[in-house]
């Protein structure tokens, strides 16, 4: 947390965790950090971290029961716009070529309770995941975090990453896209975020995250990108073949 801030402590915790719960990474029911845990996590005070706490279930993003502890009761209100999901594709790999990518870190880990719901995996199951740091004529313009199941074969190295998008490196694969569910909503940008995207922390940024499946109606890439909403905004066309074309400056 940055101390150095007008927002107090406890309000920094809560719009951090706010952000988690409306994005979905927090799903629904899904237990809170205890108090002790948020202290050491930002290293505050107990007191500090409950009256982050108290302020989430003033808004109605979570519940506190003394005996089973604080659970997540926010639902997402997710409405769904019908696109083409082949030119949807086709734009999508030519905005990844059009600019810049740094790779950050690349690993095969064990997938986090969240990503393995989103993935429709196992308990237990490993993952790809991806960081990568996407930029224009040098300046940062979004970061985006991949998520892949980990048996699918895909060679993702930081070399094939920095020159192909991850939809490319599934077709190389002879995987068929079938469809892809885009989520997009505004959020504020905590101090990490706010460092990797060169902005002011509690900066507006654009959340877009994509869940995309194979003809077969298997989960094969969940991507949540971060884009600095001063350089970075999508179009919608409304015709019958319509379809979103992000756009930067």
């Amino acid at each position: 947390m940055n101390r150095e801030t007008a927002i107090p402590l406890y309000h920094q915790i809560y719009l951090t965790l706010r952000d988690e719960i409306t994005r979905g990474e927090r799903a629904f029911h899904s237990a809170m950090p205890t108090e002790m845990q948020l202290s050491a996590r930002y290293n505050v005070s107990r007191i500090t971290a409950r009256r982050a706490l108290d302020e989430l279930a003033s808004g109605g993003y979570v519940e506190r029961r003394r005996r089973t502890g604080t659970r997540v009761v926010y639902r997402r209100p997710d409405q769904q716009i019908e696109g083409n999901i082949d030119q949807a594709v086709e734009s999508l790999i030519a905005f990844g070529q059009n600019t810049e990518v740094n790779v950050v870190e690349i690993a095969e880990e064990q997938a986090s309770p969240a990503i393995a719901e989103k993935l429709r995996l196992n308990p237990g199951d490993h993952v790809i995941r991806a960081v990568r740091l996407r930029s224009l004529k040098g300046q940062p313009l979004g970061l985006i975090i991949s998520h892949l199941p980990a048996d699918m074969g895909i060679e993702a190295t930081p070399e094939r990453l920095t020159g192909s998008p991850m939809l490319s490196l599934l077709r190389e694969a002879a995987i068929t896209i079938g469809g892809a569910v885009q989520t997009i909503e505004a959020i504020v940008a905590d101090p990490d975020l706010a460092s990797a995207l060169s902005i002011e922390p509690r900066s507006a940024v654009l959340h877009v995250e994509r869940q995309v499946e194979d003809s077969s109606g298997r989960i094969v890439l969940i991507t949540s990108a971060y884009y600095r909403a001063d350089r970075y905004r999508i179009t919608l066309d409304m015709h019958e073949k319509g379809l979103f074309s992000p756009t930067y400056s």
